[in-house]
C-alpha cells in the first residue's frame, strides 16, 4: 500500500530544496519563496489528513488568527525593520517547538521512552534558548537594549555553570521519564536564562551572524520536535533550516574573517583600541551636494556602496534616481554589496531590489573589489566598518583581517553620513581622513534627493 503521507513529505522536501536554491539570487528569490511555501502547504495538509483525531475547528481558528497577524506585520513592517522581524520569527519558531515538546512530555496519557525523553529535552532546551535569545537580538536591533556588548565579571563562568546545570537536569529528565517535573521546569528556566546571557555580550556589528545562528537553532529545535512526534515532514524541514542556517552563519563569519567562537565571546564594539579608536583625531573635508555633483559630472565610472545608513533613511528609491540620472549622463553605475552590510544577510540586496535596481548591477565583494582601481567616484552611503582600511593593516583593530570593500582605491570617495559617530564595531573610520575622501553630512535620502536635482541642473 502506498504511503501517501510520506510521499507528500518527500515532494515537500524537494520543493523546500528548490526554493532554498532559488533564494540564493535576488532575481529568483521571490519565486523561490513561493515554491517553498507550496511545499510547506503540502506538508501541512498531509499531516492534517494523516491523523483523523485532530480538532480541525481549533486548528482552523489558529490558522486564521496566525494568517491575520502575519499579513498585518508583512504589510506594516518597514524594510529597515526586516532584521527585527526575522529575529522575532526565529524566536517564535523556537518557542513553538519548545511548547509542542513540553506538551508531549506533560501529556498524562503518555509515558515517554528514554529516546523520546531525550528528544524532548533537546527540543525544549534549544527551542527555549532560541526564544529568549532571539528576543534579546530583537531588542538590540530595535534599540530597546543597548547595541553594545553587555558584559560583567564572571559572565563566561556563569554561562559554563548554567550549561553544566542544563546537562545535569536534562539527564535527570531523560531517566526519570514522566516523573520529576521540577527538573523539567528547571530545564526550561535555565535554558531561557542561557539564551539571554549568550546574546547580551554580542555587539551590533555581529548581528548578521547572530540572526543566522538563531535561525539555525530554530531549525534544530523543529527537527528535534519532529523526532518527538515521529513526524518525517517536521524532521526534514527542521533539518533543512538548521543546515542552511549553519552554512549561512559560516559564510557570515568568513565575511568578517572571524570564527564563530570569536563572534559569540569576542564582544566586538565594547571598547575601541587607541590605534583606531574615538580618541584618534582625523581631518575630514566637508563638501556639499553641488560640489559632489560636479565631481560626478567629470566621472565615467561610479560605484555606489550602500550601508545601514541608507536603510535607516529609506533612501533606496532616491539612490536609484541618482543612478538613473548618472546613466543618462553616460556614466557606468555599479553597486558594491558587502556580505555583512546592514543588519542581516542580504539586507542591502532586499532594499535595492525593492527599488527595482537591476540585479546585474549588484556586485558582491570579490567581484567588485577589482573594479575600484578603475573607479572614478565611489559613493559610500551610510557604510562604516565594511569600508574601513584599518581592517587591512591595524592589527590592534577589532575588525583586523575582515574583508572590506576597497573604496579607498577609487580616485575620489564621497562619503555620506549623518555624523562622525563610529559604526557597530565602535571604532573610527580612517577612510574619512584620506586625501581622496570628501564628506557630505546629512540624511541619506535628503542628500540624494538634493544631489539628483543638482545633477539635473548641470
Amino acid at each position: 500500500m502506498i504511503d501517501y503521507t510520506n510521499l507528500s513529505y518527500v515532494l515537500a522536501a524537494i520543493l523546500f530544496i528548490v526554493g532554498i536554491k532559488r533564494l540564493s539570487s535576488p532575481k529568483t528569490a521571490r519565486n523561490g519563496n513561493a515554491i517553498a511555501s507550496v511545499g510547506m502547504l503540502i506538508a501541512i495538509v498531509a499531516t492534517l489528513v494523516s491523523d483523523g483525531n485532530m480538532d480541525y475547528q481549533t486548528i482552523a481558528i489558529g490558522m486564521i488568527i496566525g494568517a491575520i497577524i502575519g499579513a498585518f506585520f508583512a504589510i506594516k513592517v518597514e524594510m529597515t525593520q526586516m532584521p527585527q522581524m526575522v529575529a522575532i520569527f526565529n524566536g517564535f519558531g523556537g518557542g513553538a517547538s519548545a511548547l509542542v515538546a513540553a506538551a508531549e512530555y506533560l501529556n498524562p496519557a503518555k509515558n515517554p521512552s528514554t529516546f523520546n525523553a531525550a528528544t524532548i529535552v533537546l527540543a525544549v532546551l534549544v527551542g527555549t534558548l532560541t526564544f529568549t535569545g532571539s528576543f534579546i537580538a530583537f531588542g538590540k536591533l530595535q534599540g530597546f537594549i543597548s547595541g553594545k556588548p553587555i558584559v560583567f565579571k564572571g559572565q563566561k563562568f556563569l554561562n559554563a555553570i548554567i550549561a553544566i546545570i542544563l546537562v545535569g537536569m536534562g539527564i535527570l529528565v531523560i531517566f526519570q521519564a514522566s516523573t520529576g517535573l521540577e527538573n523539567f521546569y528547571g530545564l526550561i528556566i535555565f535554558a531561557a536564562i542561557l539564551g539571554i546571557t549568550l546574546i547580551i555580550p554580542i555587539g551590533g556589528a555581529d548581528m548578521p551572524v547572530v540572526i543566522s545562528l538563531l535561525n539555525s537553532y530554530s531549525g534544530l529545535a523543529a527537527a528535534a520536535t519532529g523526532f518527538v512526534l515521529m513526524n518525517n515532514g517536521l524532521i526534514i524541514s527542521g533539518s533543512l533550516v538548521g543546515a542552511s542556517g549553519l552554512i549561512l552563519t559560516n559564510i557570515m563569519c568568513k565575511g568578517m574573517n572571524r570564527s564563530l567562537a570569536n563572534v559569540i565571546f569576542g564582544a566586538v564594539g565594547l571598547e575601541a583600541p587607541s590605534s583606531s579608536g574615538k580618541g584618534k583625531q582625523i581631518n575630514v573635508k566637508s563638501s556639499t551636494t553641488e560640489e559632489a555633483a560636479m565631481i560626478l559630472d567629470a566621472a565615467d565610472k561610479v560605484i555606489v556602496v550602500p550601508g545601514y545608513g541608507l536603510a535607516v533613511a529609506q533612501a533606496q528609491h532616491a539612490v536609484r534616481e541618482v543612478a538613473e540620472q548618472l546613466e543618462l549622463m553616460g556614466k557606468t553605475v555599479l553597486y558594491a554589496i558587502h556580505p555583512v552590510a546592514g543588519r542581516m544577510p542580504g539586507h542591502m540586496n532586499v532594499l535595492l531590489a525593492e527599488a527595482n535596481i537591476p540585479y546585474d548591477h549588484l556586485k558582491d565583494l570579490k567581484d567588485i573589489n577589482p573594479e575600484f582601481e578603475t573607479c572614478d567616484v565611489a559613493i559610500v552611503l551610510g557604510a562604516n566598518d565594511v569600508v574601513n582600511p584599518a581592517a587591512r593593516h591595524d592589527t590592534s583593530s577589532p575588525i583586523y583581517g575582515m574583508p572590506i570593500l576597497d573604496v579607498d582605491k577609487s580616485r575620489t570617495v564621497i562619503v555620506n553620513k549623518r555624523t562622525m559617530n563610529p559604526g557597530f564595531a565602535g571604532i573610527q573610520n580612517e577612510l574619512f581622513g584620506f586625501e581622496n575622501t570628501v564628506m557630505v553630512f546629512g540624511d541619506a535620502k535628503e542628500m540624494l534627493t538634493t544631489l539628483y536635482k543638482d545633477l539635473k541642473e548641470l
